[in-house]
């Protein structure tokens, strides 16, 4: 773009105009640095998939989960659902916000959102776990916000894993943040993700995606894929009626007004993490966690005595660019 139109920019400006939009962390992350590093060499989730021209700056913003909703401790409780999509919203306010007022200055800009996945990756498989356009969690590592933990979830300083991502690519030449070297998660030594998950897809280092998604997304598009098959399937027209009235045709319906249940859905792994400074205000409610049985216990148990061993695994490898440097003995 002609630089004769282009207002003079810093860092400093992006991140105070984030915060006066209510984002309540913000940090800038080089694209160039995320074309060299993908998270999955295979998907290349990258800046540069996106656009040729307005890469250059991937502004990573965040907010909070209201303490409230973080304080019910269901799986399936609906209100989280609708509040975390009623910031969701939010967030997609702030990046317009952002947007608009940096075009305004004369340095094009775009929504990156952390819930659209890539259409070119979906093979027909419902079940199949598809990848967003681009790796906001990984994105928000090299922004400096954090850095990832065991259940491959953003970890904060601030907010632990309890945090909403939205992002913002653009052309603007401002200085960009570095990441954190070392790992904010715990490990092992905690292991509260392990013992919690409802799908059990958490392990050492590593999240099963596709089963994470069954409750991660409830009333999302495999569940209505199930749902309609199960329909067609059925040969009494008086009980297929009776499906189409169900509670489950009810419960995809209601989330597909507003998204809650489908872009929204369990975050038992963010809502237990002892890191983070809001904690303090969750841990009476939160330190007890019901999900926990004796073999998920061992399972964290066997993955301490590894770390205490030295053995990181393979998983941690492969991702510690994004974990951090982590403590292999006490």
């Amino acid at each position: 773009m002609t630089v004769m139109f282009q207002e003079p920019i810093a860092a400093s400006d992006i991140k105070d105009k984030a915060r006066s939009l209510g984002a309540d962390l913000v940090g800038i992350a080089d694209g160039h640095i995320m074309n060299a590093h993908p998270p999955n060499p295979r998907v290349l989730q990258t800046p540069e998939r996106i656009t040729d021209h307005d890469g250059d700056r991937c502004i990573v913003m965040a907010k909070r989960y209201s303490v409230g909703t973080t304080r019910l401790p269901r799986v399936d409780e609906r209100h989280k659902y609708y509040n975390d999509e009623l910031t969701l919203t939010e967030l997609e306010s702030i990046s317009l916000e952002m947007v608009l007022w940096l075009e305004d200055r004369g340095y094009p800009a775009f929504i990156i959102p952390p819930t659209h996945v890539d259409p070119w990756v979906y093979f027909g498989e419902p079940d199949q776990h598809v990848e967003t356009i681009l790796s906001l969690t990984h994105a928000a590592v090299e922004a400096g916000l954090g850095t990832l933990g065991m259940a491959e979830q953003l970890i904060t300083p601030e907010y632990g894993p309890r945090v909403l991502l939205t992002a913002v690519l653009t052309s603007a030449p401002v200085e960009a943040d570095t990441k954190r070297t070392d790992a904010l998660c715990l490990g092992a030594s905690c292991g509260r993700c392990v013992q919690t998950c409802p799908a059990d897809a958490v392990h050492h280092f590593e999240r099963d995606w596709q089963a994470c998604d069954t409750h991660r997304s409830p009333h999302g598009f495999r569940a209505l894929a199930d749902h309609l098959s199960r329909i067609i399937d059925e040969p009494d027209p008086a009980e297929k009626k009776k499906m189409l009235r169900s509670k489950d045709q009810f419960y995809i319906w209601q989330s597909m007004l507003r998204g809650a249940g489908v872009v929204t859905g369990c975050r038992r792994c963010q809502d237990v993490c002892p890191v983070g400074e809001d904690y303090t205000r969750l841990s009476d409610v939160l330190d007890d966690i019901p999900e926990a049985t004796p073999e998920k216990a061992d399972r964290a148990a066997a993955y301490y005595m590894a770390e205490q061993a030295g053995e990181l695994p393979p998983s941690y490898h492969k991702a510690a660019r994004w974990m951090g440097a982590f403590p292999s003995k006490d």
